[in-house]
């Protein structure tokens, strides 16, 4: 039994404190803010999209990315910053915009997606995760470009067995019927059976409350930590802002774009860098409003609208512009006409709560899991950018596994920090 100590407490944070006491360890909590999940955790798109991973570094994205740029409603912003971190994360975010690399980070990602599914399902019996709007309605990408459709499903009937199916607007229709009062035609559709989606911010406090009464709990420490004490090769302690120090036989780094910082000071360079992004979260009145039932991803204009609970989450864009978590008025209006155009009466947009979250994302899309390679016992869990909700189950297996000195359950090529 060793005294673990986690850092952050999002929910990759949480899963891990979970999944490291349930393996019998005494496991300290570590936040920084006043209450649990208030980061990225906090009002994300609450997907669970186990087969729909690809990274956000493929092929055409460059040239997409200028075209997106000059559009007032485009799904990204860049507002360069005089810090080489930036330049440094896109360049390798570039070097990674190549058809092979994608197809392989795109392989790594789904088989964490299955694990991570495994992983949800034992999680959730065993706390007793009851009140997070869980729903499994499937996940339908529709498409308003032919040529982009054609593409997609080019590649998918090269590749049969999956349980991807392949839509026209009239099947899109059928299965949403919400669709038909959107503003234009779509060239066609992929639906993935069995995605499903959540109350990212309800599972954290509802694991939290269970984690307060597992007996290999030992509680949460309201800190900001600063640094690592190192002796003899090994973290002793974390060092917060006010001198306390918290020690543990282990540690284990979760604190999304905090970690870079807590990393320098042992001198390990993390290529995370933050992906700010929008949601709305739109109450849902029955009998006036007509919402999805499936999640529905608008591909063209990256927005995705799903059910969760009795608001309609609408979720989108990549702005680029450092660690600036403000609420930008003109991105939240783009948000609501993208909403009323597709959707016009799946919920009360007047009373939509905006939120803006940083994603602490690497260059490839990939987690940084497993060992720090800077001290023997400190561990890394970090930098799943926009899939953290999806993945934070099955990184929380592999870290714990690899703690305890067995095998990770899936080869971690892509998923260790490059040397």
């Amino acid at each position: 039994m060793k005294q673990i100590v986690v850092i952050g407490g999002g929910v990759v944070g949480l899963t891990t404190a979970w999944t490291l006491a349930e393996e019998g360890h005494q496991v300290t909590l570590v936040e920084r803010e006043a209450a649990l999940a208030e980061g990225a955790s906090r009002a994300n798109g609450g997907q669970l999209s186990y087969r729909y991973v690809s990274p956000l570094a493929d092929a055409g994205v460059p040239l997409k990315a200028l075209r997106w740029l000059l559009d007032p409603d485009g799904p990204l912003r860049f507002k360069p910053e005089l810090r080489w971190h930036q330049w440094a994360w896109m360049l390798a975010f570039l070097r990674a915009c190549r058809g092979p690399v994608n197809r392989r980070s795109t392989e790594r990602l789904l088989a964490l997606g299955a694990l991570s599914q495994q992983a949800f399902a034992q999680m959730q019996q065993a706390a007793r995760l009851d009140a997070i709007a869980l729903r499994a309605p499937g996940k339908l990408v529709i498409y308003r470009k032919p040529e982009e459709f054609a593409r997609v499903a080019q590649r998918l009937r090269a590749t049969p067995g999956g349980p991807e199916q392949i839509l026209d607007h009239g099947e899109c229709l059928a299965l949403e019927p919400a669709l038909a009062l959107a503003d234009s035609r779509f060239a066609g559709g992929i639906f993935t059976p069995g995605e499903a989606v959540a109350d990212c911010h309800a599972l954290c406090l509802q694991l939290a409350e269970r984690l307060h009464s597992h007996p290999n709990f030992r509680g949460v420490q309201r800190a900001e930590g600063r640094s690592f004490r190192l002796e003899g090769g090994r973290v002793k302690a974390l060092i917060a802002r006010d001198g306390q120090e918290i020690g543990g036989d282990a540690f284990v780094l979760a604190a999304g774009l905090h970690s870079r910082g807590l990393g320098k000071s042992l001198g390990l360079d993390l290529p995370l860098y933050p992906l700010k992004g929008y949601s709305l979260s739109a109450p849902i009145v029955a009998g006036e409003h007509r919402p999805p039932e499936v999640s529905v991803t608008d591909f063209e204009r990256k927005v995705l609208y799903a059910r969760i609970g009795a608001q309609l989450r609408v979720a989108a864009m990549v702005d680029l512009v450092g660690d600036d978590a403000r609420i930008a008025p003109q991105r939240i209006a783009s948000l609501q006409r993208a909403c009323r155009a597709i959707f016009p009466r799946a919920a009360d947009y007047e009373r939509a709560e905006p939120w803006a979250g940083l994603r602490p994302a690497t260059p490839s899309g990939a987690p940084i899991l497993g060992a720090s390679g800077v001290a023997d016992n400190l561990w890394l869990n970090v930098g799943h950018g926009a899939l953290g909700f999806t993945f934070s189950f099955g990184s929380a297996r592999i870290v714990a596994d690899l703690m305890a000195g067995r095998p990770s359950p899936l080869p971690l090529d892509g998923l260790q920090l490059a040397r």
